[in-house]
């Protein structure tokens, strides 16, 4: 896994990089799609249709952990059940209240570079 500071191989994709980006989350943790568009140069909407693509697709990716700048469940749809976020979620010991991390801002992980 490379760090968020050191150079990308020439053949790695904006989405690789955010996709390395959310496997450094730790257990536990919840960043947000701004947070990583902010690490990584792109945006936040970017971002978005990147972590679309990774539900089903992407190996070793814990989605479940990339929230909108509220601590909301909005990806919650592209998962396999309509809960399965947030059951990921509250196995790492996060308490979830009406789609949204309770005390996000004590949860929230920012990247190191920022």
């Amino acid at each position: 896994m490379r760090k968020v500071n050191q150079p990308k191989p020439k053949d790695e994709t904006f989405f690789d990089r955010v996709y390395d980006l959310v496997r450094q989350v730790p257990r536990g943790r919840v960043t947000t799609y701004g947070r990583i568009a902010d690490a990584l140069g792109g945006s936040a909407r970017v971002v978005g249709w990147a972590m679309n693509g990774s539900f089903d697709s992407i190996d070793g990716v814990p989605a479940h952990r990339v929230l909108n700048r509220e601590g909301r469940l909005t990806g919650k749809a592209h998962f396999a059940t309509p809960t399965m976020m947030q059951e990921l979620l509250e196995s790492e010991g996060l308490e979830i209240i009406n789609d949204k991390v309770k005390n996000f801002e004590k949860v929230v992980w920012q990247p190191n570079n920022l």
